[in-house]
């Protein structure tokens, strides 16, 4: 099975997965970050079970070695998740980001985007999309 998480290693690399996945939930973490580390097993089992190719993808940005994207959406704080749909950030369950290892909040929004996903592949499949 491939990683179901996108390892952004370029900000070229980030622009690119905006620009083929019509979801994405980004986490910006550090390695020196304890929070980051503690939620990162559950960023991955979301990821495991809700990535659709092309719909919905999820991404890890490290902040330390792609700062360039960090500076763009001026991450302050880590770990810090952002939602984009069709490569334009936005809010899910009045949330922009959430800063910090919010679980309850980030599951919330990760099963939303992930419903929300779900229903356009769904669609395009049955060739209505």
């Amino acid at each position: 099975m491939t990683e179901p998480i996108n390892h952004v290693s370029s900000h070229g690399e980030f622009d690119s997965l905006l620009a083929t996945t019509k979801y994405v939930i980004v986490d910006f973490y550090a390695d020196w970050c304890g929070p980051c580390k503690t939620i990162a097993p559950h960023f991955l089992k979301m990821a495991s079970t809700f990535s659709i190719p092309g719909y919905l993808a999820f991404a890890k940005v490290n902040v330390d070695n792609v700062g360039s994207v960090a500076q763009k959406y001026q991450v302050a704080a880590m770990p810090t998740f952002m939602f984009f749909k069709e490569g334009k950030q936005v809010a899910v369950n009045g949330n922009v980001t959430i800063q910090g290892a919010n679980l309850p909040t980030l599951t919330q929004a990760v099963e939303k985007m992930g419903k929300l996903a779900k229903a356009k592949a769904d669609a395009a499949a049955a060739g209505s999309a």
